[in-house]
């Protein structure tokens, strides 16, 4: 692990470089990396944020010191983990495709050359690895989105999209967690809210995380957003190698 690099980044941050590529082998490494030092509880760590290739460590100068976060963060990062004792959490997210939640889907089949039965079981056929999240509080970075159904972005993007849409921009597939402008092409909507201020953990899921689609019915998606709405559904949530 000697292309691994721990930075200072402002006065109470560090920044762990991992190698700068996007893949699935990379985003196991900062999640099992994420895990042990969650494992030390180190006192005066206030947040960790995963990216792509590598992790953002806030942490209190007052609590610890830098050389001594430093160091610790240093050796932890540099730890021959087997990255595959790592589990991962895959969440069940039930779609209704097309319809009014779902306006773009008959544009993303006619650009795929495709009909919106075969997008959608393409599109609920995998497996999403959460490689981070931001842009929005909750919003997932996909990977692996089927190259089938890679669709361009809106040329106009929309000035209000609904929280619970999903949608595909260029390569990239995700769930819009809150209401907000946007110039993704929608395929469907979710009644699961992927970020909610008034739960114990707002945003729901986290990098490192899988997202499984599953479609469903119209009376299936009134059934489930009604049990969201009074706080008794359960959400399916699955353990893989």
């Amino acid at each position: 692990m000697n292309n691994i690099r721990v930075t200072a980044e402002g006065d109470s941050s560090l920044l762990v470089e991992f190698e700068q590529k996007i893949s699935p082998e990379v985003n196991r490494r900062i999640a099992a990396v994420v895990k042990l030092i969650r494992q030390q509880q180190i006192e005066g760590i206030v947040d960790m944020i995963p990216t792509y290739c590598s992790l953002l460590i806030s942490y209190n100068p007052l609590v610890i010191s830098y050389r001594e976060i430093h160091e610790r963060i240093s050796s932890i990062a540099r730890m021959d983990t087997k990255v595959e004792s790592v589990r991962k959490r895959i969440f069940e997210i039930p779609v209704l495709y097309g319809g009014e939640g779902g306006p773009d889907l008959p544009a993303i089949a006619s650009h795929a050359g495709l009909s919106e039965e075969e997008v959608i079981a393409i599109h609920s056929g995998r497996d999403y690895l959460i490689y981070m999240l931001g842009f929005l509080p909750g919003f997932t970075y996909l990977g692996g989105l089927d190259e089938r159904i890679h669709t361009p972005r809106l040329p106009n993007p929309r000035v209000r999209i609904p929280a619970g849409s999903v949608g595909i921009g260029g390569s990239q597939t995700g769930i819009y967690p809150v209401d907000s402008p946007g110039g993704w092409q929608l395929m469907g909507i979710t009644p699961v809210r992927t970020y909610d201020p008034g739960r114990e953990r707002p945003i729901l899921v986290e990098a490192g995380d899988y997202i499984r689609f599953r479609p469903v019915s119209a009376p299936e998606y009134e059934e489930i957003r009604g049990a969201v709405s009074e706080g008794s559904y359960q959400l399916t949530v699955r353990e893989g190698d």
